[in-house]
């Protein structure tokens, strides 16, 4: 068995639906066991996530960074940073905002630093751009091109039906891909 968690913060529910897509994903791969933790409630003891092979993180991009909420799990894990407690763990990130751009990529950057101080190894989207051609669409595959973790807009008038279909496949993907990896990961030892 293969154990990912999904820590993710969600302000207005966008989010929340991608982590369920990512988490749908990660548990269409045999030998997975998914969890959905929302970061707040396991920024009071981080080390409930010790036993996990992958930890996939995702936030909402607020003002170009991942929120407060976010950033107070990522302080609370600072005692586990400091012992490489989870030093060898598979990582990887997504994000949602209202704008197309919206510095998501700071978001995913500031995720994938995070994971790389704690020792982990980072896993990428794995897609193209699925939006950069004249036959592209916005209902293709990684519409947003992103490659450093799955990326999602929703429009900041909307609730969840101002998501794009193609984000949420895009966040399954990434699952996917994490729950692939983690299962090969563990299986060669660490």
């Amino acid at each position: 068995m293969t154990t990912i968690a999904i820590v993710y913060d969600s302000g207005f529910g966008h989010t929340a639906a991608q982590a369920r897509a990512v988490g749908e994903g990660a548990a269409s791969v045999p030998g997975a066991d998914v969890a959905l933790r929302f970061a707040e409630e396991v920024a009071g003891d981080p080390r409930q996530l010790d036993h996990c092979d992958a930890l996939i993180f995702g936030t909402p991009t607020y003002m170009g960074s991942g929120s407060a909420v976010f950033k107070t799990f990522m302080e609370a894990s600072s005692t586990i940073w400091l012992e490489q407690g989870w030093k060898g763990k598979i990582a990887a990130g997504f994000t949602n905002s209202s704008g197309h751009s919206g510095d998501k990529l700071n978001t995913l950057t500031q995720l994938w630093l995070f994971a790389m101080q704690h020792g982990m190894a980072w896993i990428g989207l794995g897609l193209l751009d699925g939006n950069g051609r004249s036959t592209g669409s916005d209902a293709a595959l990684n519409r947003l091109g992103a490659y450093a973790g799955a990326m999602a807009q929703s429009n900041s008038d909307q609730g969840l039906e101002g998501m794009q279909d193609s984000d949420l496949r895009t966040a399954a993907a990434l699952g996917e891909r994490v729950a692939r990896q983690a299962a090969l990961w563990r299986g060669g030892g660490r």
